[in-house]
């Protein structure tokens, strides 16, 4: 046995190879033009390698060289505002050597190994350091201080630093028993990074969105699933959470989905301004494009590139936001990947393995100490496209087992023009009790029993429509039609939000807080004048309510917010005294 083998068989992009010293998930050269592949099963002699590229032309007895290495990603300043591939191999240095279509065997460095970055030591000769611990720092791009870390498992006292002009690979620091560290950093991407105790989840991940913070808040370093149909809004829902959530690097992985919607994607992001510091959001943000026409093995990789590079940023005490669309089409490719290999299929023809794997990704999301003591956090948010909208499937099944946040997108609603289509009914989160400590703390004392009150108003609304759609709203007694108002009011004024209006598509926690108080106000409000004989029509009509949501979509509404719940209150109790 070897490191070198031979083509034994193909079977799509699982090709098996003889002869060759192999094991688990490494990686090998397949072919004349050593196409990249990992292993992935060993039967005696025999290794199986899936192919991250396309095989179509290799034959059996073509060389497989085994490269002795795991698949790893390289680490270290340049990652931000590049666009890879789903084995992180840069797409516009790809470009430039071969033009838009990729030809195969090709590899690229994921870093500028040339580009020399300023390098600002933080750490002298005599300190002790250990794995994890921050050395030096880079200004990597205007907005994000990159910090050189001693990889994990290192450790020494400094023997040597200078701060200057370095590229990636020099050597920036030499420790006492001869380690010399560069400001780049290899990881294997199957393996989690190293921390030192993970935290509670207990801060929100403030986002902007209203009917997401408000109802159905994200802990930093949770977990959520956007399952949707086509057209729901699934892309524009990632690119608000993108702009506006308070993570400091956005990490997008585009996995499987269409071309013409990786496009919009890679056209739309790049333009796209952050609103915190007025620079180009590419600034903060990582992505990772593998369209559906890609090799599907790489688009297995491209989940596990993604979160690595996800923790690496972690590591120095940054919160990361992983956006991955769409799991479903990395469950898709597992599933061809499973069936190539003759494994005994689960339901809808997905591996046994599928919920572990999903698990698995899952898992690496969290808020935690890091080795060099910062605080970080990783929260993903997958979408999910369940073929026709249906969420009984298994990949959404698995995600929902495992995520505590599910925003659940509808099609009805995307219909109606109500944007985010998040159904308020079928949607949940499980953080609301670990977050409510916060709230009280930072926003308002009765914040939780706020939102109790408006979720079981919108649920009450619900149980009303099934009358309503039988007998008319007419029939109902005067409360409950002052109810189906009030919900009215709470789902267009304040659930309905417009991410394209420079205003509306953020809203800060007090804000929300502040509307939904409004509602709640012109409820009371509203029982009070109808109890002293007022018309329903008569209180529902006031100009002032109008103006109220109306005056959402002008600059200081917070500000303004009490005096426009003052009118609204005196236009009511007129409303009443005429009567």
């Amino acid at each position: 046995m070897s490191d070198e083998g031979q083509i034994y068989r193909i079977s799509g992009p699982v090709v098996t190879a003889t002869g060759i010293d192999a094991r688990m998930y490494d990686m090998c050269r397949v072919g004349d033009e050593g196409l990249m592949g990992e292993v992935i099963e060993l039967h005696g002699d025999k290794a199986v390698i899936q192919v991250y590229e396309d095989t179509s032309g290799i034959r059996p007895g073509e060389p497989v060289i085994n490269t002795g290495d795991t698949l790893s990603v390289q680490l270290g300043p340049g990652l931000l505002t590049q666009i890879y591939d789903g084995i992180q191999r840069p797409l516009a240095t790809l470009e430039e050597k071969m033009g838009v279509f990729i030809t195969r065997g090709v590899d690229a460095d994921g870093l500028d190994m040339e580009k020399k970055w300023e390098f600002t030591a933080t750490v002298k000769k005599g300190d002790e350091v250990t794995g994890g611990q921050t050395i030096g720092t880079v200004q990597e791009t205007e907005t994000i201080l990159h910090k050189v870390m001693v990889p994990p498992g290192k450790e020494g006292t400094v023997e040597s630093i200078s701060s200057g002009e370095f590229n990636v690979t020099e050597t920036v620091c030499t420790l006492s028993d001869g380690s010399e560290l560069a400001m780049m950093q290899r990881w294997p991407v199957r393996s989690p990074r190293p921390y030192i105790r993970k935290h509670a989840p207990n801060i929100p991940l403030v986002t902007g969105q209203r009917i997401l913070d408000f109802l159905f808040p994200l802990a930093k370093g949770g977990t959520a699933g956007i399952p949707g149909p086509f057209g729901s809004g699934k892309t524009v829902a990632q690119q608000a959470l993108a702009k506006w959530s308070d993570a400091q690097i956005v990490v997008y992985i585009g996995c499987g989905e269409r071309g013409n919607e990786m496009t919009e994607v890679l056209t739309e992001f790049p333009e796209l301004i952050d609103p915190n510091t007025g620079l180009p959001l590419m600034n903060r943000t990582c992505m990772i494009a593998n369209t559906s026409n890609m090799p599907v093995a790489a688009r297995e990789a491209s989940v596990y590139t993604g979160v690595t590079i996800a923790e690496f940023y972690r590591d120095m005490g940054y919160d990361v936001a992983l956006m991955a669309d769409s799991t479903s089409r990395w469950a898709e490719a597992m599933r061809e990947i499973s069936s190539r290999l003759e494994e005994m299929p689960g339901e809808e023809g997905y591996p046994a393995y599928l919920s572990s794997r999903l698990a698995e990704f899952y898992e690496r999301s969290g808020r935690v100490e890091t080795l060099g003591g910062e605080d970080g956090s990783i929260s993903i948010i997958g979408a999910v496209s369940p073929p026709g909208g249906d969420i009984s499937e298994p990949v959404s099944q698995g995600t929902l087992r495992i995520v505590k946040v599910f925003w659940g997108l509808d099609a009805g609603l995307a219909r109606q023009r109500h944007f985010p289509a998040i159904n308020w009914l079928q949607s949940y989160s499980l953080y609301p009790q670990s977050l409510d400590p916060w709230y009280r703390e930072n926003i308002a004392a009765d914040f939780p029993e706020v939102r109790t009150e408006i979720s079981s108003l919108l649920q009450v609304e619900a149980e009303l429509q099934e009358i309503v759609q039988l007998v008319g709203s007419d029939a109902l007694p005067i409360d409950q039609q002052l109810t189906l108002e009030v919900a009215r009011m709470i789902r267009e004024y304040f659930l309905q939000q417009n991410a394209f209006h420079p205003v509306d598509t953020y809203s800060t926690l007090k804000l929300q807080y502040a509307m939904t108080k409004a509602i709640l106000t012109f409820q009371e409000e509203s029982k009070k004048a109808i109890a002293a004989g007022a018309l329903l029509e008569d209180v529902v009509n006031v100009p002032a309510r109008t103006t109220l949501m109306r005056a959402r979509l002008e600059e200081g509404y917070l500000e303004r917010m009490e005096e426009l719940v003052g009118d609204m209150c005196s236009e009511i109790q007129a409303a009443a005294e005429v009567a």
